[in-house]
C-alpha cells in the first residue's frame, strides 16, 4: 500500500443518508460524517415513492460541505439500497419520480414476469432470490408507453453519479440486484431482456467497481466548490456489496449479516450457486466486489423494530428511547415466541405490532402484552432468521461456518448478537458498525493508489475497528 488518499462517501440507506469524508493510508482509516438526513417514502397518488429532488438537494449540500472541509478531496462514491431506478429521457430529464421498492405495483409485476418466464427458468437466468421488488419486476408494472419513451434506466447509486458527472453506466453489483445479469459472465442477459419484452438498450453500460466514471461537470464543480480533477469513481455502489468489503473476513469459514433495514445474511464466494435447493430456499447470487459473489439469503432485518416503534410512538405521542428499549428487552424472563421475520406481511410499511400479533395468534403463540416484551420477541425472531440462514448457506454452498461477522447499525444491537451467537451456536464478532461506508472508502482509496488485494483491505478494517466477541451461551 503507499500514499494517503481524501474522498467522500455518498452513503444511502432506505432510512436516512449521510455525507462522509475519510483520509486512508497504508496504516490507518478516519472517516468524519459531514451530513446526515432523513430518506424515506413518501405517499403520491399513483403509490409509494421516493422523494428524489429531497435527496439530490440533501447529497450535494453534503458534499459542498466535505469539499469545503477537505480540499485535498480526490474522488467521490456513491452507494444505495438496491433495486429502485429513474427512468431517464433522451435529454437527461426524469420522466417520473422513482418508485419506492415497498409500493404495492411489484405484485402485478411479478404476475407479468411469471406468465414470460416462469420462476425455475428465472432462477436458472439470473440466480436471483425470489423477492417481489426486484428490478425486473417493477420495470414489467411500468406502462408501456412510459417505457416507449425512455432512453436508460438507471439505478439510484448511478442516478447520483449522473447529477454529478453526466455519464449513465450501471456498476456491475448493484446491477446484480436487478433479475437481469448473467450471474457468471456478469453481463447483461441479452436473452433474459429480450423474453421479458424489455426494450432494447434500456440499460446501459456496466461498470465495475474502481472504475473512474468521470470527472463532475464543470457546472457541477463550481455549484459544490469542487476540488481541481476531483473524480466519481464506482464502488460496490449496492450497500451491502460495500458492507462485504469491510467484513474482516480473515477465515475460510465465516459468514456474514450486513445488518440494517433488512438483514442480509450468507457467505463470499468465488462461484455462484445456483441449484434447484438454492432457489427452494431462496437464495440469491449478487455480485460482489473483485469478482465475489455474494450468496445469500434476504431476512426482514431491523424494519420489523424500527417500525414498531415508530407505531407506538404514533399512538403515544412520547419519544421512544431504542437502547432504553432494547435493555429492558434483554431483561425479559419469560419465555417470547419466535414468528417466521421473512413473512411477506411484515414488508409494507403500518402497525407491525398489530401484524405481528396476528402472525403469533395465526401459530396458536402467546403475543407478548408489553413493548419490551414485543421487542424480545422481535429480536429473538431476527436472531432465530439469522442463525437459520447461516446454516442454511454454509450446507447450500458445501462449506462449514466457523464464525460469523455480524455489521452495520445491528452490531450496536448486544442483545441481538448474543442472541444470534446462542442460536447458532457460533462466535459472534460484531462490527464495524460503519461497514458500508468504509467499503466505498476502501474501494475508491484504492482506485486512488492505496493498492492492495480485498483481504489486505479487510486487515486494515480489522487493525483500526477490532470487533467485539460474543459467545454462544449454553
Amino acid at each position: 500500500m503507499g500514499t494517503t488518499i481524501h474522498v467522500a462517501a455518498v452513503d444511502l440507506g432506505a432510512t436516512s443518508g449521510r455525507v462522509m469524508r475519510a483520509v486512508v493510508d497504508a496504516g490507518s482509516i478516519e472517516m468524519v460524517e459531514v451530513a446526515r438526513f432523513p430518506n424515506g417514502p413518501v405517499e403520491r397518488a399513483d403509490g409509494l415513492h421516493w422523494d428524489i429532488e429531497a435527496l439530490r438537494g440533501h447529497v450535494l449540500d453534503g458534499l459542498r460541505a466535505a469539499f469545503a472541509a477537505d480540499p485535498l478531496i480526490s474522488s467521490v462514491g456513491i452507494d444505495s439500497w438496491a433495486v429502485d431506478y429513474a427512468l431517464i429521457g433522451a435529454d437527461g430529464g426524469m420522466l417520473a419520480e422513482p418508485f419506492h421498492y415497498r409500493d404495492e405495483r411489484t405484485a402485478r409485476g411479478v404476475e407479468a414476469v411469471h406468465a414470460l418466464v416462469p420462476p425455475a427458468e428465472l432462477y436458472a437466468a439470473n440466480g436471483l432470490q425470489h423477492l417481489t421488488f426486484t428490478s425486473a419486476f417493477q420495470l414489467a408494472a411500468e406502462p408501456t408507453e412510459l417505457l416507449a419513451v425512455a432512453d436508460s434506466v438507471l439505478l439510484i447509486p448511478d442516478l447520483v453519479a449522473f447529477w454529478l458527472t453526466g455519464r449513465r453506466v450501471a456498476e456491475s453489483t448493484n446491477a446484480s440486484t436487478t433479475g437481469l445479469l448473467d450471474p457468471v459472465s456478469r453481463t447483461w442477459h441479452e436473452g433474459l431482456i429480450a423474453r421479458l419484452r424489455l426494450p432494447c438498450g434500456l440499460l446501459p453500460e456496466l461498470v465495475d467497481p474502481g472504475t473512474v466514471i468521470g470527472e463532475l461537470t464543470p457546472a457541477m464543480a463550481a455549484e459544490l466548490g469542487a476540488p481541481a480533477g476531483l473524480v466519481v469513481t464506482a464502488v460496490g455502489s449496492h450497500d451491502t456489496a460495500s458492507a462485504v468489503v469491510a467484513v474482516p473476513l480473515a477465515r475460510p469459514d465465516a459468514a456474514y449479516i450486513s445488518c440494517g433495514t433488512w438483514g442480509l445474511v450468507g457467505l463470499e464466494l468465488e462461484h455462484p450457486v445456483m441449484t434447484a435447493e438454492a432457489r427452494e430456499a431462496n437464495f440469491t447470487n449478487e455480485g460482489g466486489v473483485d469478482g465475489r459473489v455474494r450468496f445469500l439469503h434476504n431476512v426482514m432485518g431491523l424494519w420489523l423494530l424500527s417500525e414498531s416503534v415508530r407505531q407506538w410512538q404514533a399512538e403515544s405521542g412520547e419519544a421512544i428511547e431504542l437502547g432504553a428499549l432494547l435493555a429492558e428487552a434483554a431483561t425479559v424472563a419469560e419465555p417470547v415466541p419466535v414468528f417466521d421475520a421473512n413473512d411477506p406481511r411484515f414488508l409494507p410499511p403500518g402497525d407491525m405490532p398489530a401484524r405481528i400479533a396476528a402472525a403469533l395468534v395465526e401459530r396458536g403463540s402467546p403475543v407478548p402484552s408489553s413493548r419490551a416484551a414485543l421487542a424480545r420477541c422481535i429480536v429473538e425472531s431476527l436472531a432465530a432468521a439469522f442463525a437459520d440462514a447461516v446454516a442454511a448457506a454454509a450446507r447450500l454452498a458445501g462449506r462449514e461456518a466457523g464464525v460469523i461477522h455480524l455489521v452495520g447499525g445491528g452490531a450496536l444491537n448486544e442483545l441481538l448478537c448474543q442472541l444470534t451467537a446462542d442460536r447458532s451456536g457460533l462466535p459472534v464478532l460484531a462490527g464495524p458498525v460503519e461497514a458500508t461506508a468504509l467499503g466505498n472508502v476502501l474501494v475508491q482509496a484504492r482506485a486512488q493508489g492505496l493498492g492492495g488485494s480485498l483481504e489486505e483491505l479487510r486487515a486494515l478494517v480489522a487493525e483500526a475497528y477490532p470487533p467485539r466477541r460474543f459467545a454462544p451461551r449454553g
